[in-house]
C-alpha cells in the first residue's frame, strides 16, 4: 500500500461564534466562514481524513513540505512519516507548524484505523472506553446574561453541574479587550462565586491565560488554594520555566498544570517535569504536533508519577485521553450560556464527543478517528478557488 494523493478541500460553513480583537471566541451573529478537510489517499482506495483550519492545510504547505515526504510511502509507517515532516520544520522558515504536522498525522491515523478496522483510541492502547468530561467555559465577556459577572459564571456552572451533568468545571476568565482585564481580583471573584454555587466537592480549575507577574500569580494561587481548586494553568508566560519552578514550590495545595502552548513538543515538557516546574503535565495534539508527541508527553509524565491532562476538544485529543491511564478528564468546550455545544455543525452528522447525562464521553468503535462528517454537505459547499 502506498500514498498516491494528498488533497485539501476548503468549504463554506456557518458559525454562531466570533473572535474579539485579541482572538478569543464569543457568541455572535450567524455568519459564513471557511473550514478545511485534509484527505490522504492510498492506492488501495482507502482514505484517511480530518477537519482542520484552512491555514493549516493550505495548498502551498502541502506542495512544498507534505507531498515530498508522504507521496509513494507506506501510510501505516506513521512514526517514520512524522519524523520526516518534523525534520522539515527547521528549514521551513517557521511555515511548517506543529498544527500542520498534527493535521497530517491525524489523517494518517484515521487511514490506519480504516485499514485495520479499528478505532484509533484502541490502536493507541485503549485504556478508557469512557472518560469524564469537564465543562470548559469561554472567556468572559460584556454580554448581559452571558459571562460578564461573577454571578453569571456561578449560574452557568450551576447549570453545567446540576442540569447538564458535568462533574468538573474549568473557567476561562476575562481577557482584553474587556475593560480592566486581566485582573487577578476579577478572576478570584468569579472563582469564589462558582465554588459557592457548585459546593465543595466539584473539581474546579482555572485558565487565566499567561498574563500575570509572579506576585499576582502567587496571590491568585493562594486564593485558589483556599477555595480548594484542583489546578491552575498558564497564568504566566510559559517561556519562563524558572517562574513556574518558583510558583510551584510556593503552592503546595494547588496543582500547577503545564506547559500548554509552549513550543518544543514533548522535549519541552520533559524539561518541565525534570525541573519541577509543574505538578501535572499538559499536552494536546494541536499544541505538540500530533498524537505521537502527545503520547510521549503522557508517558514521560507517567514516569514521574504525574498525571497528564490533554488540552482541547476534538477527535484527536479524545483518542489520546482514551489511550492513557494517567489522566482524569477530557476537556469539553468551549462552553457559553448562549451556545448549544451539543448541536452538530452543518458539516457533521454527529459531534466528535457526545456526552451522556452522567458527564461521560463514550468512545466509539467506528474505525479511524471516529469523526462522523456530512460529506455531501462538504462537497456541495466546496470552494472552487480558495484564494478568492
Amino acid at each position: 500500500m502506498k500514498i498516491d494523493r494528498i488533497t485539501a478541500t476548503v468549504f463554506r460553513t456557518m458559525t454562531d461564534q466570533m473572535k474579539d480583537s485579541d482572538g478569543h471566541g464569543h457568541p455572535g451573529p450567524a455568519h459564513e466562514v471557511r473550514s478545511g478537510l485534509l484527505q490522504i489517499h492510498a492506492d488501495d482506495g482507502t482514505t484517511g481524513q480530518v477537519t482542520a483550519s484552512v491555514g493549516d492545510i493550505e495548498e502551498g504547505l502541502l506542495e512544498r513540505f507534505v507531498r515530498p515526504v508522504l507521496l509513494g510511502q507506506d501510510p501505516l509507517r506513521i512514526e517514520k512519516l512524522w519524523h520526516g515532516l518534523y525534520h522539515w520544520q527547521r528549514g521551513s522558515n517557521m511555515k511548517l507548524t506543529d498544527r500542520t504536522l498534527c493535521a497530517v498525522e491525524l489523517a494518517l491515523w484515521d487511514l490506519m484505523g480504516k485499514v485495520t478496522g479499528q478505532p484509533v483510541w484502541k490502536l493507541l492502547g485503549g485504556y478508557h472506553d469512557k472518560i469524564l468530561a469537564y465543562g470548559s467555559t469561554m472567556c468572559g465577556d460584556d454580554m448581559e446574561g452571558g459571562l460578564s459577572t461573577p454571578q453569571d459564571y456561578a449560574r452557568f456552572a450551576e447549570w453545567l453541574v446540576g442540569t447538564r451533568g458535568y462533574k468538573a468545571v474549568k473557567l476561562h476568565t476575562w481577557m482584553p479587550p474587556i475593560p480592566g482585564a486581566p485582573d487577578v481580583r476579577m478572576d478570584y471573584a468569579a472563582c469564589a462565586a462558582v465554588r459557592e454555587a457548585v459546593g465543595p466537592d466539584i473539581p474546579l480549575m482555572l485558565d487565566p491565560n499567561h498574563w500575570y507577574s509572579r506576585s499576582d500569580a502567587l496571590w491568585l494561587c493562594q486564593r485558589l488554594e483556599e477555595l480548594g481548586f484542583h489546578w491552575i494553568e498558564e497564568m504566566m508566560e510559559e517561556a519562563s520555566l524558572s517562574s513556574y519552578q518558583w510558583l510551584t514550590a510556593r503552592t503546595p495545595r494547588l496543582n500547577i498544570l503545564g506547559p500548554e502552548s509552549m513550543a518544543g513538543k514533548h522535549w519541552t515538557r520533559a524539561e518541565w517535569a525534570a525541573k519541577g516546574a509543574c505538578d501535572m503535565m499538559r499536552t494536546g495534539v494541536w499544541d505538540v504536533g500530533g498524537i505521537i508527541p502527545a503520547l510521549r508527553t503522557a508517558h514521560l509524565a507517567d514516569s514521574f508519577h504525574m498525571s497528564c491532562e490533554v488540552h482541547g476538544t476534538g477527535a484527536g485529543n479524545l483518542a489520546v485521553v482514551a489511550a492513557i491511564p494517567n489522566t482524569r478528564f477530557y476537556e469539553r468546550g468551549l462552553l457559553h450560556p448562549f451556545l448549544d455545544y451539543d448541536k452538530p455543525r452543518d458539516y457533521q452528522n454527529r459531534i466528535d464527543d457526545e456526552m451522556d447525562a452522567e458527564g461521560y464521553v463514550h468512545l466509539r468503535d467506528t474505525p479511524g478517528l471516529g469523526q462522523d462528517l456530512n460529506m455531501d454537505f462538504i462537497e456541495a459547499h466546496r470552494v472552487q478557488d480558495p484564494h478568492r
